[in-house]
């Protein structure tokens, strides 16, 4: 587990299932997934399936949940783009609105970048996103992210076009950053 202040990440228990359901799979058009590739089509899942999978989630390496003052709110995840291992990508929900524009975000993926740095072998941390989420490009930008990549055009919502934006860090700089930040 890591904490910053009353944030903290931690990897998920079975008494955090049934609250991880309820954020992500009870209602067929939650709040967030206006932000969270909203071109793809999210569906409800019945808990009892849910938990057909639940061994996935508990103790998983790759997704962990946020909490608030130890009350779910998020989940932060990272996946591999290619089979070698050596392209990965994070990401991250919070999944109500009430905790929107508070900075969680944003320190919630400071430490599990830190994270990932200090325990997956890998060079550099990408983060996908799309130009109609500008509270993310904003939290790729805080954390000394560069654009990699801008794919123009290619994500399509409520009638607009949107460009794929691909932000991303080395380790070295991430290290630097971190250190610059922790001497201040």
């Amino acid at each position: 587990m890591y904490t910053d202040k009353d944030l903290g990440i931690r990897p998920i228990k079975d008494e955090d299932l049934f609250k991880l359901w309820e954020l992500i799979y009870k209602d067929e058009n939650p709040e967030w997934k206006q932000w969270d590739a909203p071109y793809f089509r999210h569906h409800t899942v019945p808990y009892e399936k849910f938990l057909e999978k639940g061994d996935l989630f508990i103790n998983s390496e790759s997704l962990w949940v946020i909490t608030v003052n130890n009350e779910i709110c998020g989940v932060v995840t990272f996946y591999f783009e290619d089979d070698m291992k050596k392209w990965l990508e994070i990401g991250i929900v919070i999944h109500e609105c009430q905790n929107w524009g508070k900075g969680l975000g944003t320190r919630a993926l400071k430490l599990w970048i830190s994270h990932v740095f200090n325990t997956v072998p890998t060079v550099r941390v990408g983060l996908t996103t799309w130009s109609g989420n500008k509270r993310m490009l904003c939290v790729g930008e805080k954390l000394g992210m560069q654009l990699e990549g801008r794919i123009r055009k290619v994500r399509y919502y409520e009638g607009e076009y949107y460009d794929s934006i691909r932000m991303g860090i080395l380790k070295e700089e991430w290290e630097t950053k971190k250190a610059g930040t922790e001497s201040n």
